[in-house]
């Protein structure tokens, strides 16, 4: 978690969560490292916040969970290493964005490139058991992502959340704040990418929302 505390998350969330929180969640991922197979790497959990800083949010993609098998998961939701074939609800994603901007689809699925740009890929937990989805729901990670939330809604600065699925929607009664665009539609699987998830245009939805505060906005080809 050193790296987690090097940022410019660590002081406003080690402030708003209770005081033993921080040691109860070191203690979980100790053990749960120790004692079973874990995804991300454990030093990917807080990637997400460790590439992104607060300061320069502009867009949030929530997730769920981290991939439940071997080397997909890096910590950036829906993100997979360049050498990895593109899961179903990326390959989703980007026909959307292929669809939506009038560019080629991506066909390199790691992410960082928005991060670095501060689109926030936060997952609602951070780490899973190997071939278990939600294994790690329920145990310490909400209170946690549920105050990155609110942090990140709270800010002056003007911020896109993009809320896929019925999951992700419940999270939206967090999002209060002054400069927020809050964007849903069905989640990018193939369950239910045909009920309205293309045609959603959220990348170009959000470029005009931070152009229209004066914002840099995302260049989101890979």
């Amino acid at each position: 978690m050193a790296d987690f505390f090097d940022t410019d998350w660590a002081a406003p969330l080690v402030e708003s969560l209770p005081d033993a929180y921080f040691e109860q969640l070191n203690t979980f991922l100790t053990n749960v490292y120790a004692t079973e197979t874990v995804y991300p790497a454990r030093e990917n959990v807080f990637a997400a916040l460790e590439n992104t800083p607060l300061a320069q949010i502009k867009v949030v993609i929530l997730g769920q969970d981290p991939y439940i098998n071997p080397g997909q998961a890096q910590g950036l939701s829906f993100s997979v290493p360049s050498d990895f074939p593109l899961p179903p609800s990326l390959r989703n994603i980007f026909q959307e964005l292929a669809d939506d901007l009038q560019v080629s689809a991506p066909v390199n699925g790691d992410l960082h490139p928005w991060a670095r740009q501060g689109v926030l890929l936060l997952n609602a937990v951070l780490t899973v058991p190997a071939g278990k989805s939600n294994g790690h729901a329920g145990k310490i990670w909400e209170p946690f992502t549920d105050e990155v939330m609110r942090l990140v809604a709270s800010q002056d600065q003007p911020v896109v959340f993009i809320l896929w699925g019925k999951f992700a929607q419940k999270k939206a009664k967090l999002l209060v704040g002054p400069n927020n665009l809050i964007l849903t539609a069905p989640h990018p699987s193939p369950l239910s990418a045909y009920r309205g998830f293309f045609g959603s245009k959220p990348f170009s939805q959000s470029n005009v929302f931070l152009q229209n505060h004066g914002v840099q906005t995302i260049n989101w080809s890979l």
